[in-house]
């Protein structure tokens, strides 16, 4: 087993072990180093954000002082869900490596699959051009690059 998969699969064993939530556990590595580790806290914390990918994201995030996590690669026991992916791609992590796949976690009573298109059917543009008003002024202050 790949040295830092098994981290994953331990941090994901602490979790559960600990009742804080489902079998996800995730280490990002950097040069070799881990820089970050986490598992799913969503029954601890009473928060559907917190995913394993997103702690160890956060973890990795203050570890090395900074949002961009050019560079590291991520190990997690599962397929990241779409939001984790999302949070995965903005953090700038290349490459992902996972052990179950979707498939997997829907057998064990998961439903990541339902996720995977739907945001369509449960979203509607609403008072645009308010928003767009705070964007223009968001450009105006900021490096429209640091994103």
């Amino acid at each position: 087993m790949n040295f830092y998969m098994k981290l994953a699969a331990e941090e994901a064993r602490t979790g559960i072990r600990a009742g804080h939530g489902g079998p996800f556990g995730c280490v990002i590595v950097k040069d070799g180093t881990v820089a970050g580790k986490g598992h799913n806290e969503v029954l601890k914390n009473q928060d559907s954000t917190c995913h394993g990918e997103m702690m160890a994201i956060r973890d990795a995030c203050r570890t090395l002082g900074t949002y961009d996590l050019s560079g590291c690669e991520l190990y997690t026991t599962a397929a990241p869900c779409p939001m984790c992916a999302g949070a995965i791609q903005w953090a700038n992590i290349r490459k992902v490596y996972y052990g179950c796949r979707v498939s997997d976690t829907d057998k064990i009573g998961f439903r990541d699959q339902v996720f995977y298109g739907e945001a369509g059917n449960i979203s509607s543009e609403l008072d645009r051009e308010e928003c767009l008003k705070v964007f223009e002024e968001y450009a105006a202050i900021w490096d429209k690059t640091i994103y």
